[in-house]
């Protein structure tokens, strides 16, 4: 069978001579244009665009001012948020209770289980499923909340609430927080935990990630009645424990967790409507009861010390939290089965 002829067509050499130096004229022109095109690009920022991992993570929470309701009360109506985003999306929020004399206990956490970083705390969140803050308040102390502002800078890793920050006003910052947690994160489960307890949190997600028949529950490690008589601990209110023949079942104060509908039901709460005590967890625990919610109780959150199971570690009962927090919680994370062990779940 015949094949079709080849054509060939001889290559022109002065032709050849001709194009040489022109393309290489025309490569050296784009490459000194591309140069400086790659100057100006990196010299100048692109307006309207930031990356994603250098968003900020802090976030400012104020109060509108209703009808009869004064400026400095402690409450207010729904919060306002200032350069925060809205209702992101996680399987648990955990607010770190700190104030303006701890800041020797958020360097001690950032040294252990709580990321110091942005990058690190993405990495957590993705991990677990869990958004973690501090959260404080404000304070007239103007040198006080300019290192807080320093702090903010650096590490990006907070939620300021406006509110007075001080021992007296916990139960109405505890509120506050909840209020403010619900309006930012669209979470199945919202943490409050002290800054002086020793953290697992990929325990802590296992835990919240359990099936659960009840909607409405309050998690944590529950205790009934005066368990402690020293004054100086001032942990309870020895007459609002008794209701009738029953004793007044709460969590220990230092870590607990509310489902989203139980959070929601406090978010709609309106000003002054439930009693609130001198203690956080008495207030919390009183209003648990008004609203019937499942309690349950685990005992891995009130660990005395690191253990294949243990989710949250602090002294009890010597103290509501970690004795001397600062060097224990970095002593403790030198322990492999603090840091390290493998995961196991208690069913409490």
């Amino acid at each position: 069978m015949p094949t079709s002829p080849k054509f060939f067509y001889p290559r022109q050499p002065w032709l050849s001579q001709i194009r040489k130096p022109a393309v290489s004229i025309c490569c050296f022109v784009f490459g000194v244009a591309g140069f400086f095109f790659g100057l100006i690009a990196i010299s100048r920022p692109i307006r309207g665009y930031r990356c994603r991992d250098l968003e900020p993570r802090s976030v400012s929470v104020a109060w509108e001012i209703g009808n009869g309701h004064l400026p400095g009360q402690p409450l207010g109506n729904d919060p306002v948020f200032v350069n925060g985003p809205k209702r992101h999306k996680v399987m648990g929020f955990v607010g770190i209770q700190t104030g303006f004399g701890s800041t020797g206990r958020r360097r001690s956490l950032r040294k252990t289980w709580m990321p110091s970083d942005q990058e690190g705390l993405q990495r957590l969140e993705e991990a677990t499923g869990l958004a973690f803050r501090f959260v404080i308040g404000r304070t007239s102390d103007q040198s006080k909340m300019s290192e807080l502002r320093k702090e903010v800078a650096e590490y990006d890793d907070f939620m300021l609430l406006d509110i007075e920050e001080e021992y007296s006003n916990l139960p109405h910052k505890t509120l506050a927080f909840f209020k403010a947690a619900y309006r930012l994160f669209d979470s199945e489960f919202y943490v409050k935990a002290d800054d002086d307890i020793y953290l697992r949190p990929d325990r802590l997600s296992l835990l919240l990630a359990k099936e659960r028949s009840h909607p409405l529950t309050y998690l944590g490690c529950m205790k009934k009645g005066p368990v402690f008589t020293d004054p100086k601990l001032k942990w309870y209110e020895p007459h609002s424990y008794l209701l009738g023949r029953e004793y007044f079942i709460h969590a220990y104060g230092p870590i607990y967790a509310l489902s989203v509908d139980v959070v929601a039901s406090l978010v709609a709460l309106r000003n002054n409507s439930f009693r609130m005590f001198s203690n956080e967890d008495v207030t919390i625990g009183s209003w648990m009861l008004a609203m019937n919610v499942d309690h349950e109780d685990n005992r891995a959150l009130c660990a005395p010390d690191c253990s294949e199971s243990s989710i949250a570690v602090w002294d009890i009962p010597a103290c509501s939290g970690l004795c001397n927090p600062e060097e224990k919680l970095v002593t403790l994370h030198q322990r492999d089965i603090c840091s390290s062990n493998p995961t196991l779940v208690s069913n409490g």
